[in-house]
């Protein structure tokens, strides 16, 4: 590092060659866990049982600031079949543990997160914690008014409950295609999805009710959506809003990708409006789980015995808006280290805000491919495994093994080192080199990630490599 505390590119890469493992993280392939570990091989200290951090919201609900996010269950043997008995395990042990927020939708793995979900919850009584699910139309099939209160009323069903504590317009400020395969813009798809169609007003009517206790809106994508939306709150009153929001996108989003937006910006918003915030991607994607060692350094120089993904979700819990922060749980030993992190929060201060927005500027500095895991480009029709793609590249990137100089004395260390990685987590018939730039995949990615001309890329370098003679 020179005087002056800036690194250039090749001491950097030889930095972020050199990642920390931590505890706390979200598992990055989507429902399809590895193993399914056992809690007694996996505590680390006592979790605490009653010393989880509470939001209180309209209702004077307190609700746990950690939220159980079950969009990647475990799965039996690697295959698509939940299992059911590690998720009411792991469900249990949440509740024992003080958690009561449990969010979900109609996609997640693969269709089958509601029903998991309802069937580990209606072992309790219904006051011992709060539902949120989202209405998924993203499809422009599911755009008619009937076939998206088809998609409500199933989830009320699959969940077995007969209200629904919190209930989310999902993904807006996305562009997307209609049925006859013209591009909307991000304002459009929104309009088709619930204006047009009458379903917000429905949703509005089922608020009345009381069948949809808050209503609110997730939100990716096109600032014009958002304020759009913030612009109907009058209107519409919203319970809450869930953004995306961790320390990196807090300042950061739009030099990632420059079709988001930055939380800082949403969070003042909705803070101006007094509408709670949910908190998706605290981590994300998981890459603010395994950080640089430069980072970790310096994290460990604040607090020797905190981890490097607390961090993160200690950013996102202490801005007082934050109602709930949702971490994507597939592993007990994740949900174990969340809990230790929340119970209590300790929130940061300025030091550490500070300490946090340096990393970040060093973060941005490297072009990782902005994929979350989300899954919602998939299935790819051509099957391709995009997220394990975009992971193993981004992986390589962190390590400093994207060379592409053949005469750099390190070439040959990490030509080996990326293609052997790619062909282990990536099966051949599944890799980039099988992308014929049909764009299927494109409009789905909340991300706007042009995910055709990454595949390229990513095929391009893989040929260079196996091009290269020695």
């Amino acid at each position: 590092m020179s005087n002056n505390n800036k690194l250039n590119r090749r001491d950097f890469l030889k930095i972020l060659g050199s990642t920390a493992a931590t505890t706390a993280g979200v598992a990055l392939t989507s429902c399809k866990p590895k193993n399914n570990t056992d809690i007694e091989s996996t505590v680390f200290g006592e979790v605490p049982t009653d010393m989880m951090t509470y939001r209180t919201n309209a209702h004077n609900d307190k609700v746990s600031i950690l939220g159980y996010g079950l969009m990647r269950l475990p799965t039996i043997d690697r295959t698509d079949e939940i299992d059911q008995e590690m998720v009411n395990r792991q469900i249990d042990y949440a509740i024992e543990h003080g958690m009561n927020f449990f969010d979900t939708a109609p996609t997640y793995c693969k269709g089958k997160s509601e029903t998991a979900t309802g069937i580990a919850l209606s072992r309790y009584s219904r006051d011992k914690y709060f539902i949120s699910t989202k209405l998924s139309n993203f499809s422009p099939t599911k755009w008619s008014r009937e076939e998206s209160l088809n998609m409500y009323h199933t989830s009320l069903k699959n969940l077995q409950v007969e209200y629904l504590d919190y209930l989310l317009l999902h993904s807006v400020g996305s562009p997307a295609k209609d049925i006859n395969g013209n591009l909307l813009t991000g304002l459009e798809t929104f309009e088709a999805r619930y204006i047009n169609n009458g379903v917000l007003d429905y949703l509005l009517s089922e608020r009345k009710k009381g069948r949809i206790r808050n209503l609110g809106f997730s939100y990716h994508g096109d600032p014009v959506v958002f304020d759009y939306l913030m612009s109907q709150h009058d209107t519409i009153k919203w319970d809450f809003v869930l953004i995306q929001l961790n320390y990196v996108d807090w300042r950061h989003a739009t030099e990632i990708n420059k079709r988001n937006t930055n939380a800082e910006y949403l969070y003042g918003e909705l803070e101006k409006r007094n509408i709670p915030v949910l908190v998706m991607e605290p981590l994300l994607g998981g890459r603010l789980a395994n950080m640089s060692e430069y980072a970790v350094r310096l994290m460990k120089q604040a607090e020797p015995e905190m981890s490097v993904a607390s961090w993160a979700f200690r950013f996102a819990g202490s801005h007082p808006r934050i109602l709930a922060v949702v971490s994507g749980i597939t592993y007990m030993e994740h949900l174990q280290e969340n809990i230790r992190t929340f119970s209590p929060l300790k929130p940061l201060n300025d030091e550490e805000f500070e300490m946090l927005e340096k990393i970040a500027n060093n973060y941005v500095k490297y072009k990782l491919i902005p994929c979350t895991s989300c899954q919602y480009c998939m299935p790819c029709p051509y099957g391709l495994d995009i997220p394990t793609i975009f992971q193993h590249y981004n992986k390589c990137i962190n390590e400093g093994i994207v060379n592409e100089d053949v005469n750099d004395s390190e070439f040959r260390k990490a030509r080996r080192a990326f293609l052997i990685g790619y062909d282990r987590k990536v099966e051949k018939l599944r890799q980039a080199d099988h992308c014929i730039g049909c764009k299927e995949c494109q409009h789905h990615c909340p991300q706007s990630i042009e995910i055709p001309n990454e595949m390229h890329k990513i095929d391009n370098y893989v040929k260079i490599l196996k091009n290269s003679m020695f």
